[in-house]
């Protein structure tokens, strides 16, 4: 196990916690709201333009990545803070927004605290704030594309993610690269970050807190459990298209039984077995990953999520 079982189940905690946040933040369809016109999805006319929405999403992602990767190899951080800045208040609007659908009046002070928080995220650099705001800004993102994708271009999607992934950590070396220039020069980073110390450091602080004047200027060694904001988007939106569809009444033919509903909700059931397929394909990393080393978690979750969808169907 890559950390400990603490952490490891944290770590998981969170996970599972944003996915549900992630169901209800786009069950309550938020971006109805007028306050969220300007973000409106353009609307699906014809079975045909999911394919075109789809490659448009594909086009959008290789120019993010390479934008991102430009912007850090540069180190041109003022644009990075902004573009996060940004990404994190649009996505916290809409979940808070979400959460206050019945109370038009506090659009204005949700959006206050919405960048409040996006600012505390960015510049004073709270790890409690950090994954408090991580909670809700997935979901935010994952509505906004839950409505242009259908169940095949989403599996696609999944799959694609996951091949890049591997790529990315195992091949190219370019996501470990990010992510350290993220955390060690914009103090960033998108997804759950936990610092914790062994068993053997915390002993050793206890003898410096003993000894603090002859040991004051001594480095203390902190690990950081991490799981990167990709990975937690991409089950949020399959979740959510299911939702989405099932809502729609546009399952058909043998995939029908998806839509089966719970609590009246069209889609739920299913949407919850993605919820546990893509935890049991993460728990799974977690549980064989090997310290030192840097595993992607999209073809863990990918894998997970498929075999949620086939338990659901025929459970259905």
């Amino acid at each position: 196990m890559k950390h400990n079982f603490k952490i490891t189940a944290i770590i998981l905690l969170m996970f599972v916690i944003t996915q549900f946040i992630g169901l209800y933040v786009i069950n309550s369809d938020p971006l109805s709201n007028p306050a969220l016109s300007w973000l409106q999805p353009p609307e699906i006319q014809q079975q045909s333009d999911f394919g075109v929405y789809f490659t448009s999403i594909i086009f959008a992602f290789v120019i993010a990545v390479l934008l991102l990767f430009l912007l850090t190899k540069f180190k041109i951080d003022f644009i990075l803070r902004i573009w996060f800045f940004l990404v994190v208040a649009i996505a916290l609007f809409i979940s808070l927004i979400a959460f206050s659908q019945k109370y038009t009046y506090l659009v204005i002070p949700l959006a206050l605290v919405a960048i409040t928080l996006s600012f505390m995220k960015l510049f004073k650099r709270n790890f409690l704030v950090h994954n408090f705001t991580e909670l809700l800004i997935y979901p935010g993102i994952a509505t906004i594309f839950v409505t242009i994708l259908n169940l095949w271009s989403v599996l696609i999607l999944l799959l694609i993610i996951s091949v890049y992934d591997m790529w990315a950590v195992w091949h190219s070396g370019i996501m470990q690269k990010m992510a350290k220039y993220q955390i060690n020069n914009l103090k960033i980073f998108p997804g759950f970050f936990v610092p914790y110390v062994s068993k053997k450091i915390r002993l050793q602080i206890k003898k410096m807190k003993k000894q603090k004047l002859k040991n004051k200027n001594k480095k203390v060694k902190v690990n950081i459990a991490i799981l990167g904001g990709g990975d937690i988007v991409f089950p949020i939106i399959t979740s959510g298209v299911i939702l989405n569809v099932a809502r729609n009444g546009k399952f058909t033919g043998f995939l029908s039984g998806l839509a089966k509903p719970l609590l009246g909700i069209p889609g739920l059931f299913t949407a919850l077995f993605v919820v546990f397929g893509a935890t049991l394909g993460l728990t799974l990393l977690f549980l064989y990953s090997e310290k030192k080393k840097f595993y992607p978690a999209m073809p863990f979750i990918t894998g997970g999520i498929f075999v949620g969808l086939i338990l659901a169907y025929v459970l259905s």
